[in-house]
């Protein structure tokens, strides 16, 4: 199982141009609001149209593979082509130069909205049975499949409304697997919810979904959701593809500040290298000398706010002054604001609990220091 998506959309003064593939099993498209992550999830899923482009799931083409679904693809004019030189390639769902553009309903691919998208007159298991296309006896079997694996019992005559939120999202996502999807899609499905009860249903919906062997992918402005969830992220940024690669790695090692940015990175110095194992921090006021080798190129430094080490005393190696400009308490978290010798932006620190009670009885620490293994060392 595998997805390639190289579309391009223009819309208003909007461009859309991804290309990303991958046969992780959980993918993540993270980004802010308005730079096409929904669109890119609608695209695959029919509900909106690529001016061009090539959407596959599947086998790779050529693979030699058995194909997802039919190896027919079906054309804009409802009929059907099959794969090029008899080999399998999978499942197009678009292909403009091909005139390929699958309906929605012959994808068989799941989007759960973030709404939920709940029909609210019918009740939950007419809800659930909505997608199939069986009837009778298998139909009733199939649905009641469903109730149980989602812990819907007693729930079967209820309507949308008489649900509370995971209940909601219980039936959204049976509704989806109980037509097998090869794929299912997940648009920012925590969105609407308070952080309480977003916590909650992230981890139940996680549990739902492990025994689920397809692909799925979920959109989100959130880094803590896809970091949780998604083995490969797609980071976008007003259109197009930023990054991709393993969530882990584009964490640890995001490359540029953009992406660094993007991950949650609260502190970036423009830096200058003096040779194979020094960094001139030229915003911090210091020099940074590394056991690896730095590559050509290094322009700048990420850091984040909650891994430098406090130092009472005499300064240490790769350590900044502790100049203090302020601090926030938060329930579970201090923050403090420090200034940087020769530059404009703040220094975060941030501290947690088991950290704070231990400032809480020292004076205030001379100096920050700065981890080798967690300099993120970054290209324009």
């Amino acid at each position: 199982m595998g997805i390639s998506v190289n579309i391009r959309k223009k819309l208003g003064d909007f461009h859309l141009d991804i290309s990303f593939e991958s046969d992780a099993r959980r993918i993540g498209i993270l980004g802010p609001s308005g730079c096409g992550k929904s669109m890119t999830l609608k695209s695959i899923a029919g509900i909106e149209r690529p001016d061009e482009g090539r959407i596959v799931i599947g086998t790779p083409e050529g693979g030699g593979e058995k194909p997802v679904g039919s190896c027919e693809t079906a054309t804009g004019s409802g009929e059907t082509s099959a794969g090029s030189g008899g080999q399998a390639e999978g499942a197009v769902l678009f292909d403009s130069a091909r005139r390929i553009d699958r309906r929605p309903q012959k994808r068989n691919v799941g989007y759960m909205f973030q709404n939920y998208a709940l029909f609210p007159t019918m009740t939950v298991a007419q809800n659930i049975g909505a997608g199939l296309r069986t009837a009778g006896r298998s139909r009733r079997e199939r649905v009641g499949e469903m109730i149980e694996r989602f812990h819907l019992q007693g729930l079967e005559n209820h309507l949308p409304g008489e649900l509370s939120g995971g209940q909601q999202q219980r039936v959204a996502l049976a509704r989806i697997m109980a037509y097998r999807p090869d794929l299912i899609l997940l648009d920012e499905p925590f969105s609407a919810l308070d952080q309480h009860l977003k916590e909650r249903l992230q981890h139940e919906l996680m549990t739902m979904l492990e025994d689920y062997e397809g692909q799925v992918i979920m959109v989100s402005h959130s880094r803590d959701e896809l970091y949780r969830f998604a083995e490969e992220l797609v980071i976008l940024d007003q259109g197009s593809v930023l990054a991709r690669g393993k969530t882990q790695e584009l964490f640890d090692d995001p490359g540029t500040a953009s992406v660094a940015k993007m991950t949650g990175c609260k502190n970036f110095s423009a830096a200058q290298r003096l040779d194979g194992h020094t960094l001139k921090l030229l915003e911090w006021g210091t020099e940074l000398h590394l056991q690896k080798e730095i590559p050509e190129g290094i322009c700048a430094i990420g850091y984040r706010a909650h891994f430098f080490e406090p130092v009472w005393g005499e300064r240490r190696e790769n350590s900044i002054p502790f100049l203090l400009s302020g601090t926030d308490e938060l329930p579970f978290e201090r923050r403090y604001y420090i200034r940087p010798e020769d530059g404009q932006e703040l220094i975060c620190w941030f501290v947690q609990d088991a950290q704070r009670q231990l400032l809480d009885e020292r004076p205030a620490p001379d100096w920050l220091q700065l981890r080798e293994e967690s300099v993120m060392l970054l290209h324009e």
